[in-house]
């Protein structure tokens, strides 16, 4: 195996390592742990999840990202079928999604599970535990969703409450 074949499958495997330690971040309510997964000029496009503009910057996003989920009981980030666009020191990753929100005491149903897949625009550079990359832009795309969305509501005015 040549060295460029062995710096591929390094690269491959680091840049997904970025969206597994992003998920887990969120799921373990780990704030510090996500913002490693970002650039500091971040780009985040949730447009297609309800997001009325791209949100410019590593920390709001992460502010934005607590705000919205540090007040569920439950989250479960699960992504597969990543698929990989390397050049040099960018990448594109796809990657499927499927995300469950629960919220236990919810009016109605407890959850809200969103399907669909994200597009990361990649970089390495900047030293960090997931071999040097991080998302620099990020979109989720939605294709599919169920159950009771309001629960993401309740959860902010939970969030709002306690505080």
């Amino acid at each position: 195996m040549t060295d460029a074949k062995v710096q591929l499958l390094l690269d491959r495997d680091d840049i997904s390592q970025v969206l597994h330690t992003y998920a887990t971040a969120i799921d373990t309510r780990d704030w510090e742990l996500l913002a490693t997964c970002f650039a500091e000029n971040l780009e985040a496009d949730f447009r297609a999840f309800g997001g009325r503009e791209v949100v410019k910057g590593r920390d709001a996003w992460v502010e934005i990202i607590k705000g919205t989920i540090a007040g569920l009981d439950a989250t479960q980030h699960l992504t597969a079928n990543h698929v990989h666009q390397i050049d040099g020191d960018t990448a594109t990753l796809t990657a499927y999604l499927q995300a469950l929100h629960r919220l236990d005491t919810a009016r109605s149903d407890p959850e809200y599970t969103v399907g669909g897949y994200y597009v990361c625009n990649m970089v390495r550079g900047e030293e960090n535990q997931n071999g040097g990359w991080r998302m620099q832009r990020y979109t989720l795309n939605v294709t599919w969703h169920r159950g009771n969305r309001d629960i993401l509501r309740q959860a902010q005015r939970r969030l709002k409450s306690s505080a």
